[in-house]
């Protein structure tokens, strides 16, 4: 597999980032301490407006995706909720909520093997989202012995599927938690191709363990997840990455994959998971999950109503 090691200059601070507004908790920690979270949101917009969010709950080793709607993208209320058990999962983290060009709604999600460090994911669809609580699920990207697959990033640009897809190699027991993200495409976003890995982390730098893609702009630039060592595993922080070589937007299928290339610098937030929508006045709502001083994590929101150039 191909990687990016190249370094660009930090770019114009348009990219939506935490922080230009108030947040509010649009999911509050499910308890106090460690392994109690709410978070790794995936945000859409239904053809009414309104705001449909699915994120992965973890309170104490119970995982559960929850998939629910709000008129303003603050205030949600449950509309379908998937426990692991529905996939078999040991765990299971976090979803790719999209909506299809005949109006469908498909929920990926990342399973836990019982027993193993390996992950795969699969898919739910349903006309409605209150309807991916009873849908089949699908496998999708299973993996293999040497790679673990997760907390999938799944577009729709018109005529293609795109899909950014968080690898585990597995091979070394004990070090399963690093990781690194690959790319794949797709005519139907069911059967994939795989092109290769398109962003790591960099050696001796903050993001060193690996590099995991949260969201991904039109005209390629990202922002993802990273850490230096294992023992910040779920303390990761957000970095950006821009296309590397030409800057063009990113291009699969024949094309290879899009490589993407970390923005030299520290951190640019203190959140992991942070999730992208654009909205149609050219605003944008950002989910991210945030850490809370007992190791509790929440689920926060918040505008982003500066224009992204």
């Amino acid at each position: 597999m191909t990687s990016s090691t190249h370094r660009r200059p930090r770019p114009a601070p348009s990219f939506p980032l935490p922080g230009k507004e108030c947040h509010a908790v649009a999911v509050p920690a499910p308890g106090a301490g460690p392994q109690r979270w709410a978070g790794a949101p995936s945000a859409a917009l239904d053809a009414d407006g309104t705001f449909v969010l699915a994120y992965r709950v973890r309170d104490d080793g119970e995982d559960h995706n929850v998939v629910a709607r709000s008129p303003d993208g603050e205030r949600f209320t449950t509309v379908a909720v998937l426990p692991r058990g529905r996939f078999g999962a040991a765990m299971v983290e976090r979803p790719a909520l999209v909506r299809t060009p005949s109006g469908r709604w498909r929920l990926y999600v990342s399973c836990a093997t019982p027993g193993t460090r390996h992950w795969w994911i699969g898919v739910v669809e349903a006309v409605s989202p209150e309807g991916l609580a009873e849908a089949e699920v699908w496998p999708v990207f299973t993996g293999d012995a040497r790679t673990g697959v997760k907390d999938p990033v799944i577009r729709y640009d018109g005529g293609e599927w795109r899909a950014w897809i968080c690898c585990h190699p597995l091979e070394v027991p004990g070090a399963e938690d690093r990781m690194s993200t690959a790319y794949a495409t797709s005519r139907d976003g069911l059967r994939w191709r795989w092109h290769g890995t398109v962003l790591t982390g960099r050696p001796g730098s903050w993001d060193a363990r690996g590099a995991r893609l949260t969201s991904v702009l039109p005209d390629g630039r990202a922002c993802y997840d990273g850490r230096a060592s294992a023992a910040e595993n779920w303390r990761e922080r957000t970095g950006l990455a821009t296309p590397a070589g030409t800057g063009e937007p990113p291009r699969g299928g024949a094309g290879g994959a899009p490589l993407l290339a970390p923005v030299d610098g520290p951190p640019v937030a203190d959140v992991r998971y942070l999730d992208v929508l654009a909205l149609p006045d050219g605003s944008h709502r950002i989910f991210y999950e945030a850490r809370l001083p007992d190791d509790s994590h929440e689920l926060r929101t918040e505008p982003v109503r500066v224009p992204v150039t």
